[in-house]
Protein backbone atom coordinates (compact mmCIF):
# COMPACT_ATOMS: atom_id res chain seq x y z
CA UNK A 1 0.00 0.00 0.00
CA UNK A 2 3.20 2.46 0.42
CA UNK A 3 3.40 2.51 -3.42
CA UNK A 4 -0.33 3.18 -3.69
CA UNK A 5 0.38 6.10 -1.65
CA UNK A 6 3.26 7.28 -3.58
CA UNK A 7 1.41 6.98 -6.76
CA UNK A 8 -1.15 9.44 -5.14
CA UNK A 9 0.77 11.90 -4.19
CA UNK A 10 2.40 12.06 -7.76
CA UNK A 11 -1.19 11.93 -9.49
CA UNK A 12 -2.16 14.62 -7.40
CA UNK A 13 0.38 16.86 -6.39
CA UNK A 14 1.03 19.25 -5.26
CA UNK A 15 -1.16 17.61 -2.17
CA UNK A 16 0.71 15.21 -0.09
CA UNK A 17 -1.62 11.58 -0.51
CA UNK A 18 -1.27 9.34 2.99
CA UNK A 19 -2.91 5.73 3.62
CA UNK A 20 -5.27 5.24 6.98
CA UNK A 21 -4.73 1.72 8.57
CA UNK A 22 -7.21 -0.86 6.83
CA UNK A 23 -10.50 -1.08 8.73
CA UNK A 24 -12.91 -3.58 10.07
CA UNK A 25 -14.07 -4.28 6.20
CA UNK A 26 -10.80 -3.35 5.01
CA UNK A 27 -11.51 0.16 3.78
CA UNK A 28 -8.46 2.00 3.69
CA UNK A 29 -8.74 6.15 4.62
CA UNK A 30 -7.39 8.31 1.44
CA UNK A 31 -6.14 12.07 3.27
CA UNK A 32 -4.80 14.30 0.86
CA UNK A 33 -3.29 17.52 2.83
CA UNK A 34 -1.86 20.91 1.39
CA UNK A 35 1.99 22.49 1.65
CA UNK A 36 0.97 23.90 4.87
CA UNK A 37 -0.31 20.27 6.52
CA UNK A 38 -3.68 21.18 6.27
CA UNK A 39 -6.14 18.35 5.80
CA UNK A 40 -8.33 19.07 2.27
CA UNK A 41 -9.96 15.87 1.46
CA UNK A 42 -10.75 12.47 3.38
CA UNK A 43 -12.36 9.96 1.73
CA UNK A 44 -12.44 5.94 2.49
CA UNK A 45 -12.05 3.67 -0.34
CA UNK A 46 -12.07 0.34 -0.33
CA UNK A 47 -8.79 -1.98 -0.92
CA UNK A 48 -10.19 -3.17 -4.08
CA UNK A 49 -10.30 0.27 -5.41
CA UNK A 50 -6.71 1.43 -4.28
CA UNK A 51 -5.70 -2.30 -5.74
CA UNK A 52 -7.01 -2.65 -9.05
CA UNK A 53 -5.45 -0.15 -11.83
CA UNK A 54 -8.41 1.01 -13.80
CA UNK A 55 -10.40 1.25 -10.33
CA UNK A 56 -7.29 3.34 -8.84
CA UNK A 57 -7.73 5.80 -12.20
CA UNK A 58 -11.31 6.31 -11.09
CA UNK A 59 -10.50 7.09 -7.35
CA UNK A 60 -7.70 10.00 -8.75
CA UNK A 61 -10.21 11.60 -11.36
CA UNK A 62 -12.63 11.71 -8.42
CA UNK A 63 -10.00 13.38 -6.01
CA UNK A 64 -9.26 15.63 -8.97
CA UNK A 65 -12.92 16.58 -9.04
CA UNK A 66 -13.33 17.24 -5.60
CA UNK A 67 -10.04 19.13 -5.35
CA UNK A 68 -11.62 21.22 -8.12
CA UNK A 69 -14.56 21.72 -5.81
CA UNK A 70 -12.48 22.75 -2.99
CA UNK A 71 -10.71 25.04 -4.11
CA UNK A 72 -13.41 26.90 -5.86
CA UNK A 73 -12.74 25.91 -9.20
CA UNK A 74 -15.24 24.11 -10.29
CA UNK A 75 -19.14 24.07 -9.07
CA UNK A 76 -21.25 20.83 -7.62
CA UNK A 77 -23.99 22.10 -10.08
CA UNK A 78 -21.76 22.65 -13.14
CA UNK A 79 -20.48 18.62 -12.59
CA UNK A 80 -24.17 17.42 -12.57
CA UNK A 81 -24.75 19.23 -15.43
CA UNK A 82 -22.28 17.84 -16.93
CA UNK A 83 -23.27 14.77 -16.25
CA UNK A 84 -26.85 15.27 -17.17
CA UNK A 85 -25.74 15.95 -20.44
CA UNK A 86 -23.55 12.92 -20.81
CA UNK A 87 -26.54 10.47 -20.07
CA UNK A 88 -29.26 12.51 -22.56
CA UNK A 89 -26.31 12.20 -25.71
CA UNK A 90 -26.06 8.28 -24.73
CA UNK A 91 -29.70 7.53 -24.38
CA UNK A 92 -29.94 10.37 -27.85
CA UNK A 93 -27.31 8.11 -29.59
CA UNK A 94 -28.89 4.72 -28.44
CA UNK A 95 -32.41 6.14 -29.89
CA UNK A 96 -31.06 6.86 -33.20
CA UNK A 97 -30.43 2.98 -33.18
CA UNK A 98 -33.87 1.82 -33.06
Amino acid sequence: MENISLLLSEALAPYQASLGTAGVNGERLVTLRNAAGAIVIERAYCAAQLCDKRQLTDVVDGLHRDLMVAEGRIEPCVIAAMRNATQVNNFAAGQAFV
